[in-house]
């Protein structure tokens, strides 16, 4: 069969079944002489019905590999015996270094194609033997012939549901419907899968995190039996700290998803006083703008050269699945981050977050006033000094102006000189040299934050908190598996309760729920606005302060130090509002663009810098308004100027940045095509920069 090397030559097809296999398709090699793949285009909205078909298939989608967990390393084949079960729980699936499997690929350029990549459609391993299933006809063991595919997603699904206490009927259920998709109904099928919800519940209820007695032992231990969770691992020694970077190929699928062209926040060193080493948790943004755990890294090192080891690390390995990946922003937390490492490592703008700041000083302030008038105006004070950092605030001398006026407030006072005046510069230069976050922004990753310390810290796991090992075993099981079931739930429009208790979980959401007309705004002196309860009409919640990130509401959930669904909607409305203050994001916003409009001098360098900054930002904003009011991507791509680019560029960038260049002349076109013609390696499609 020849090779076809330009994926135009490619043809689409279109079966006219309405379920079909990979037995319905002509499959095209598609690549070079020393590297190519049996590829197919079909339409996109049938790439479902091509995988419930060829799931359906004896010769089924697997899920036996790549790696191969047989002992010692070696083969391990389908087994010609029965095992004696009665005492305990078999694996319900072993990996068998199976390469079968293909790849889904949606089309930059043409969006309405999907491209099918089939690596291997034969279920053997790396030595060419048939290594599992209906093809192997040696196979006993548990009924490899009769047992039914159980995908991936199934089997997360009942893990999930397993993990989060949910009733195993319940489980069973779910777990039944799931099968029956791909093999329909069967009284042989639901007596196995009962089987296997009642093996895999044993197996998680008898799971322990403690692997060895000794920590450390016992994480090495971990580490080698879950390698494909790991991104980053540095043992403890003399020259280096500890480092673990967790991250599990679900994980890696939604910071690939919703990180490329976005944003990545860190909600940095969790857990700094009782947790054996802190947890720093990388998050994306994802459909519905809710913080998504997509990493997370164990370590007491917050070292320029620590960092960066584990960042490039992380980068390297959403590269290797997607070349080119690529986020457009980065949101710190904490002021004393090194952000050499996040310049260096991904290339991208740098924003501060206020949450922690904000809840950090308002627990306190409940924890440590007992006057609600009191709390509410050192709030407000330590705003205004907040405020402050664009207006040539002396904030020594209104730090001692708050001091002295609520010198009797000790408690509150000496925590305050204590813990933030040796610091507060920092945080303070911080916010005035990077953009601000929004308060959506803001509000997510304090949602996750508040997620993690109650699944962390329930009173039966304070013994725990000291090893690793069991919080490596919190985040890979019921953290996860939670996250894991919200996104099904979502997507999938299936456990309604599950997914609304998602789509509440941020109070940026749950604000967007309250009607304008509950809001009731003190339009003479401004002072604080009344929000009408949604549950209870007698009730009327007050917030202080309004349109401030330090706005002040008398709510429970923000007298825990929470941003409030009251707070930000009372925001929302005064930023439509004369005479109210803008939020710090927009402030921040408004700083930036006002120092690339200021006059520099005639003919000078600096100029020049400014007017580049300027063109590049308003070309950036021209594409983004015109892909976000096209209805069809491809018209847009096609109308872009063309760069095309060597094979090395191709690897080292993939999908490229929004730079717009054209070819510098026919010469160098001329003489590309000369070296592609030298040499057949480089014959290979030419990626398309926009």
């Amino acid at each position: 069969m020849d090779i076809v090397e330009s994926i135009l030559d490619i043809p689409v097809q279109n079966p006219p079944e309405e379920e079909f296999s990979s037995a319905d398709l002509t499959w095209t090699k598609f690549g070079t002489p020393d590297r190519h793949d049996d590829v197919a285009l079909i339409p996109y909205d049938r790439v479902d019905t091509f995988i419930i078909g060829e799931c359906s298939n004896v010769e089924y989608w697997c899920s036996f590999g790549p790696e191969n967990y047989g002992e010692g390393g070696g083969i391990l084949p389908s087994r010609r015996y029965r095992l004696n079960t009665r005492n305990r729980a078999a694996r319900p699936q072993s990996m068998r270094g199976c390469t079968c499997h293909f790849v889904v690929k949606r089309l930059y350029a043409r969006p309405s194609l999907a491209l099918i990549i089939y690596n291997d459609r034969r279920h053997v391993n790396k030595s060419g033997f048939v290594c599992h299933g209906p093809l192997d006809r040696d196979a006993i063991g548990p009924g490899a012939k009769k047992i039914p595919y159980i995908c991936n997603e199934i089997q997360q699904q009942t893990m999930s549901m397993i993990y989060l206490g949910i009733p195993e009927e319940n489980v069973l259920e779910k777990h039944i419907e799931g099968i029956q998709r791909y093999c329909g109904s069967n009284a042989k099928v639901d007596s196995l899968a009962s089987q296997y919800v009642q093996k895999l519940g044993m197996i998680i209820k008898r799971s322990t995190h403690e692997l060895d007695l000794d920590d450390q032992a016992s994480i090495r231990m971990w580490v080698e039996r879950n390698k494909k969770s790991i991104f980053f691992y540095q043992n403890t020694s003399e020259a280096d700290p500890f480092i673990l970077g967790i991250q599990t190929e679900w994980q890696l699928q939604q910071m690939i998803r919703f990180g490329h062209r976005s944003l990545i926040a860190a909600d940095s060193t969790f857990g700094i006083k009782r947790l054996k080493y802190p947890l720093c948790t990388l998050l994306v943004f994802d459909s519905r703008q809710h913080a998504l755990p997509v990493a997370w890294v164990i370590t007491r090192s917050f070292a320029k050269p620590d960092v960066a080891k584990w960042m490039k690390a992380l980068l390297s390995r959403a590269s290797s699945v997607e070349p080119g990946w690529k986020i457009s922003g980065f949101l710190i937390d904490d002021a004393a981050a090194e952000n050499d490492p996040i310049r260096d490592v991904f290339d991208c703008p740098i924003l501060f977050s206020l949450w922690r700041v904000r809840r950090s000083w308002l627990r306190n302030i409940v924890r440590k006033c007992s006057n609600i008038e009191v709390q509410r105006e050192i709030f407000k004070r330590l705003g205004k000094i907040v405020y402050g950092i664009w207006d040539g605030l002396d904030t020594l001398a209104a730090l001692e102006e708050l001091t002295l006026d609520f010198v009797d407030q000790t408690a509150f006072i000496q925590y305050f000189k204590a813990s933030w005046v040796p610091k507060i510069e920092m945080w303070l230069s911080t916010m005035r040299a990077l953009p601000l976050a929004s308060q959506e922004a803001s509000g997510a990753i304090e949602a996750y934050h508040v997620k993690l310390k109650a699944k962390l810290f329930d009173d039966s796991h304070l013994g725990a908190l000291q090893r690793v090992d069991w919080l490596v075993h919190k985040l890979t099981t019921e953290l996860h598996s939670s996250y894991w079931l919200d996104r099904y739930a979502d997507e999938s429009d299936s456990f309604q309760n599950v997914k609304e208790e998602y789509v509440a979980s941020t109070s940026w959401h749950r604000a967007l729920q309250i009607p304008d007309t509950a809001v009731t705004l003190d339009d003479k002196d401004q002072l604080f606005a009344k929000v009408l309860s949604q549950k209870d009409s007698n009730l009327t919640h007050i917030v202080w302060n309004p349109g401030s990130e330090f706005a002040f509401c008398d709510c429970a959930w923000s007298l825990q130090g929470n941003l409030c669904k009251h707070v930000i909607k009372v925001n929302v409305i005064c930023e439509n509002r004369q005479g109210y203050q803008s939020s710090m994001s927009f402030r921040s916003f408004k700083e930036i663009l006002t120092s690339l409009r200021k006059k520099h001098m005639d003919d000078s360098i600096a100029l020049d810098l400014s007017m580049a900054w300027t063109q590049q930002m308003l070309e950036q904003i021209k594409q983004l308004v015109e892909l976000n009011s096209s209805n069809n991507i491809s018209s847009v791509v096609n109308n872009m100027p063309l760069k095309w680019v060597s094979k090395k560029g191709r690897t080292s960038v993939g999908i490229p940045s929004s730079i717009l260049v054209l070819p510098s002349s026919s010469r160098s076109i001329t003489k590309n095509v000369a070296v592609r013609q030298k040499n057949r390696k480089r014959k290979r499609l030419s990626r398309l920069r926009w």
